[in-house]
């Protein structure tokens, strides 16, 4: 079954949600995002009926904004959209520059939404002053109006009414779940968390992220994390310390994006990693955990 993704994102998960699904307790209370990004585990999960509520959270406020449009407004950017698309034909590249500089500007979220929908790759570019500075493709103009608006009103019914929306650091997202909460995390890779990296607003400082976890155990939060893995033969990261006690494997996330910019066929596999609580929640948790990695 399609499922609708209204926000293109290179990095989303919507590739091996499928993988990460059969891991999501029944009767689950919330399922939590603090890197949401494009949500896509989190919209896998709701048309799955796997959890009752849902908080996105991310630290790219102007993203965050989107997602409270499309979620609670969807009609208001869904002709938003529409307009801007409709506006560019004849003068694409020109009117791409013009938008990108009105979003600079103001951070309108249908601006954005359209950023994303023509730029290279759907991959998000940030300059040093925390602009948006990616370049467009030039040789498509977006995603139709028509398919955007359905899958933009298919999200807010999955979410409306169940969703709590926020931008605030991860660790401050981290302190509301409980133990019938689930977490599902994709941070930045270790390899471009160190400073400031083009493709994030923020990075994540590993130390202080492997504490974090280490508290969720402490407390008996269930979480899943998607983090680093390899391309070809180059690794993102080291695994995280086997004293937090997660069960790690990898799945194909299929050909690398960075990869295919620079014209190489390389293939991204993703390392999920399940926390101790998830087995624990999970009737025969072994045995899912085999006929996952088998269809893998």
């Amino acid at each position: 079954m399609r499922l609708p993704h209204p926000i293109p994102y290179q990095g989303s998960k919507r590739g091996i949600a499928q993988y990460i699904l059969p891991f999501v307790p029944q009767q689950t209370a919330t399922l939590i995002e603090p890197f949401a990004g494009s949500a896509a585990v989190s919209i896998a999960a709701a048309s799955a009926g796997k959890a009752a509520c849902f908080h996105l959270n991310d630290i790219n406020w102007p993203l965050m904004t989107l997602w409270h449009e499309i979620v609670n407004d969807p009609q208001s950017i869904a002709e938003a959209y529409e307009n801007l698309w409709n506006e560019q034909h004849g003068r694409e590249r020109e009117y791409y520059d013009q938008v990108r500089a009105e979003f600079n500007r103001t951070h309108k979220p249908a601006y954005l939404l359209y950023l994303l929908a023509r730029c290279v790759k759907a991959s998000i570019r940030y300059n040093p002053r925390g602009e948006f500075n990616q370049s467009p493709d030039n040789r498509r103009l977006g995603r139709r109006p028509t398919n955007m608006s359905n899958d933009i009103f298919a999200v807010s019914n999955l979410f409306k009414g169940r969703t709590v929306i926020t931008s605030r650091d991860y660790r401050d997202t981290l302190s509301l779940a409980t133990k019938r909460d689930l977490v599902y995390m994709d941070p930045p890779y270790q390899g471009v968390s160190n400073g400031r990296d083009q493709r994030y607003y923020r990075g994540v400082q590993f130390s202080e992220f492997v504490t974090a976890l280490s508290e969720l155990n402490r407390q008996g939060v269930a979480f899943i994390l998607s983090y680093d893995g390899r391309t070809g033969n180059k690794s993102f990261g080291a695994e995280l310390p086997s004293e937090l006690e997660l069960t790690r494997f990898e799945v194909d996330a299929g050909p690398s994006s960075q990869a295919t910019l620079l014209g190489a066929k390389d293939r991204t596999f993703e390392s999920i990693y399940i926390s101790p609580a998830v087995a624990a929640r999970i009737e025969s948790f072994p045995t899912r955990l085999s006929a996952v990695i088998e269809k893998e």
